[in-house]
């Protein structure tokens, strides 16, 4: 395949690989138990990127862009709904999730599909109404592959790849994709990845949600 012909989502995963793999080391060392007789508190995640502007649909068909979450601790992930991998998995991780996450908004939950020519604002809306999803934290996006791919690889460092079709093991089996987490602050900067797949994830992206709340910064108004 020429890179000419190439999906945006393959042209920036090079790039989102490398960047993936830079903020995962990093955020393991943020977290790393400090001496005994040393300061006990968590020191605070460093700032890894600003996510870039953009412009998308959630499933209620609403424009959403990076002003939309602005004052709010997001996270983020990307699956696609007629993933036969690890998708549900990842669904359901945020299922959990939202449970535990505050009520007044000031935390949001964002699922980013990687088939965005299957993945409508119709068909979300109802893969959304399937994991028990809270318009008001969970929202789902969709759009143009070039605007999905300058977000959720260029921003985010997340990585999706097209699928040879002779390595599929189902017609649905579309793409190789992240199963991480991202955490993103008030002001727009990534913070902080969790492998969504480990034992152990949800407590350590509560813990990495609760220090971002707590900084000094922006406020919702």
């Amino acid at each position: 395949m020429s890179v000419s012909g190439r999906s945006p989502f393959v042209i920036l995963a090079t790039g989102g690989v490398l960047a993936a793999v830079v903020i995962f080391l990093l955020t393991v060392m943020s977290r790393r138990k400090p001496a005994d007789g040393l300061e006990t508190r968590a020191a605070a995640p460093p700032v890894y990127k600003q996510v870039p502007s953009f412009s998308l649909t959630n499933h209620l068909g609403a424009a959403v862009d990076l002003d939309h979450w602005k004052g709010r601790v997001w996270v983020a992930q990307i699956i696609f709904t007629r993933c036969p991998g690890p998708c549900a998995r990842m669904t359901q991780f945020f299922t959990q999730l939202q449970s535990r996450l505050p009520k007044d908004g000031s935390v949001r939950l964002v699922s980013l599909t990687s088939d965005p020519e299957y993945d409508t604002p119709e068909i979300l809306s109802r893969y959304a109404e399937k994991a028990f999803a809270h318009a008001s934290i969970w929202e789902f996006l969709t759009g143009t592959k070039r605007e999905l791919s300058q977000l959720a690889i260029a921003g985010l460092g997340l990585t999706a790849l097209d699928k040879e079709e002779s390595e599929r093991s189902s017609p649905e089996d579309l793409f190789i994709h992240s199963t991480i987490s991202v955490v993103v602050d008030r002001e727009g900067h990534v913070r902080g990845t969790v492998e969504t797949l480990e034992p152990g994830a949800e407590s350590s992206l509560m813990r990495l949600i609760e220090g971002l709340r707590q900084e000094s910064g922006s406020r919702l108004e």
